[in-house]
């Protein structure tokens, strides 16, 4: 069982050396910093979703793009799962997956979890009402061009809010079995920590699927 074998960023329960940004970052321009200076004054508000949409944001997937899900896994501490994959080093990200034909997006992000995470226990609390897409930088385009067998352009993904409910026991990076390991290591994260741990060309879908949950995170 591959559990979290290098570092915790929040564990009680390991002590090696705590990793956090060189400056504090800031990427929710509707909220304040996640800084201790504001956590006291922070309360729980009514959940939101903006009505905006960017060149990058519709309600319905584009054409040339992967349907994809992705799950942002929260924990009671309000920490987010993610993990470092195998085949790009130094680069973390939260689970996501492709959506099957004809499958709900809400029934693959619970599928694709368990098949990269071995977690089921966990319930579903929030998603973005809308799809956020990526473009695959050249190299990664050509590089899935021959995985996948089909031209991509980048991904579509719906995204989902979920709290783990299980055991940390329960969380394997070996997955359920049914598919080959993407990750080596997994830590619990504050939000801008994942951004800033994540490859540049995610890093836009991130500060947006957090600043819709960000509500969920104080």
């Amino acid at each position: 069982m591959a559990l979290c074998r290098s570092f915790f960023f929040y564990s009680p329960l390991h002590r090696a050396p705590l990793v956090v940004p060189s400056k504090p970052i800031c990427f929710f321009p509707e909220y304040p910093s996640y800084s201790s200076k504001f956590t006291n004054h922070l309360k729980p508000q009514t959940p939101f979703f903006r009505t905006f949409c960017s060149s990058s944001s519709m309600e319905a997937p584009p054409q040339g793009y992967r349907r994809n899900v992705g799950i942002c896994l929260i924990n009671s501490s309000k920490k987010i799962f993610s993990a470092s994959r195998l085949d790009i080093p130094n680069a973390w990200q939260m689970p996501q997956g492709g959506i099957d034909d004809s499958e709900d997006p809400k029934v693959a992000a619970l599928r694709e979890l368990k098949e990269e995470t071995g977690v089921s226990s966990a319930e579903v609390l929030a998603e973005v009402p809308y799809w956020l897409t990526y473009d695959f930088p050249p190299e990664v385009r050509e590089k899935l061009k021959h995985q996948w067998g089909s031209d991509w352009k980048g991904q579509a993904q719906k995204w989902f809010l979920l709290k783990f409910t299980g055991k940390e026991e329960e969380i394997n990076l070996l997955g359920d079995g049914t598919e080959k390991p993407e990750f080596g290591e997994w830590s619990w994260m504050t939000p801008e920590q994942i951004v800033e741990l994540a490859v540049d060309f995610k890093k836009p879908v991130y500060k947006e699927v957090l600043s819709v949950f960000a509500p969920y995170l104080q």
